[in-house]
């Protein structure tokens, strides 16, 4: 996926709308998404509950999101945001091995609570 912001946007329009013949295009303002180009001519869109999950993945990869944000923005729990995330390969947890048993602890009595 590629990004640009809002003002390459406007300067340079037709090198957003190419890349977005090679896929999405994520319009930035500041750093939060603020539009999703796609090109009309690839025929198959994809639906938007897949759009929002792609969206908070690489967000979340990128560390532009934290877990929880990106549960919402992906519109599902977040247990279910990191069995995707697992499935994917993507670490949900940084740090070394004492902080992540602190983090994966937290997660732990987080969930409980939901």
């Amino acid at each position: 996926m590629h990004c640009v912001n809002v003002r390459q946007l406007k300067n340079n329009p037709s090198e957003a709308l190419r890349s977005a013949a090679e896929g999405p295009v994520l319009v930035l303002k500041g750093d939060l998404p603020e539009a999703l180009l796609l090109h009309l001519e690839a025929g198959d869109a994809p639906e938007e509950a897949d759009l929002r999950l792609a969206l908070a993945v690489v967000l979340f990869k990128e560390g532009a999101l934290s877990l929880g944000r990106a549960a919402r923005v992906a519109a599902r729990p977040l247990a279910e945001l990191v069995s995707h995330l697992s499935r994917l390969g993507i670490p949900v947890a940084a740090g070394d091995r004492a902080e992540t048993a602190a983090q994966l602890e937290s997660l732990d009595e987080w969930l409980a609570l939901s």
